[in-house]
């Protein structure tokens, strides 16, 4: 019976876009710190699975998973309606779920605006309405946090409303830490930089890794252990921050080193008009 209410008394995370990528590594971090875990994913079950799996395997924790459209109004509310059902309580939201779309304005399409402000502002503005509410209703002095990205604080070309998303959430986030402060919650941001997504890459060999101040690009535990410190009782005293995990990648002023081996950067994209 001891047993048992102690794992009932677990903290609960729930990781948004936890299918790939920076997602599947908080996850697994959380995990290894003692969380029980609810992830959502938008269409891979493969993903999902090898990640559920895997965290029940080497932790033995089994985690519940959420198939969702984040894009959905209806959505946010019903992920964290669903955690609690599942495991009672959420001490824990990670917003990490967005994704980013490359276009110059003057070829933005409505379709692909919308679609980015509903993933990467909306969803996770009502996720934390919704587990804020759930946090004071159980007298819960949970924790909070945005993902977002170093492209917040540093602009790039074709990057006016991904990058421009990242820096809302970063502001918004200073209003919630003041409006949640009293009831014991804290609201943080974690902004990562260049960091590997995909199984193949390798953050040492990567050759983006090479512009980088610290020597290499970002891994999810990178991130996923910057989440987890700033949740802890260390962190206590701090909210209100967007912690940038990025090896130092935007320290540096202009111009970047434009070769091809060094990676993306801002460059130059000036179009001179030949005149007469």
């Amino acid at each position: 019976m001891t047993q048992l209410l102690h794992h009932r008394n677990r903290k609960v995370a729930l990781i948004t876009g936890a299918g790939i990528g920076l997602g599947r590594g908080i996850a697994k971090v959380l995990a290894h710190k003692g969380y029980r875990i609810a992830l959502t994913y938008h269409s891979d079950s493969d993903d999902i699975d090898n990640v559920t799996q895997e965290l029940s395997h080497i932790y033995g924790a089994q985690p519940f998973a959420i198939q969702t459209d984040l894009t959905q109004p209806d959505q946010p509310e019903s992920i964290v309606k669903q955690t609690l059902e599942h495991f009672g309580r959420i001490d824990l939201l990670v917003n990490n779920a967005g994704g980013g779309i490359g276009s110059a304005l003057l070829d933005l399409e409505m379709k692909n605006l919308d679609h980015s402000i509903h993933l990467n502002y909306r969803a996770p503005i009502l996720a934390s309405k919704f587990a804020a509410q759930a946090m004071i209703d159980q007298e819960i002095a949970g924790n909070i946090i945005f993902i977002t990205s170093s492209r917040a604080e540093r602009a790039y070309p074709t990057d006016s409303i991904y990058g421009g998303m990242k820096a809302a959430l970063i502001r918004s986030a200073s209003s919630f830490a003041l409006e949640f402060a009293p009831y014991g919650i804290r609201v943080n941001c974690v902004g990562p930089g260049a960091t590997v997504n995909r199984l193949e890459q390798d953050a040492i060999k990567e050759p983006l890794g090479r512009k980088i101040p610290l020597g290499r690009m970002g891994t999810p535990a990178d991130i996923g252990e910057a989440v987890a410190w700033l949740s802890s009782e260390e962190a206590s005293y701090i909210t209100g921050i967007n912690l940038r995990v990025d090896g130092g990648l935007i320290l540096p002023g202009m111009p970047e080193d434009m070769s091809p081996e060094a990676g993306y950067g801002w460059g130059t994209i000036h179009h001179h008009l030949d005149k007469d």
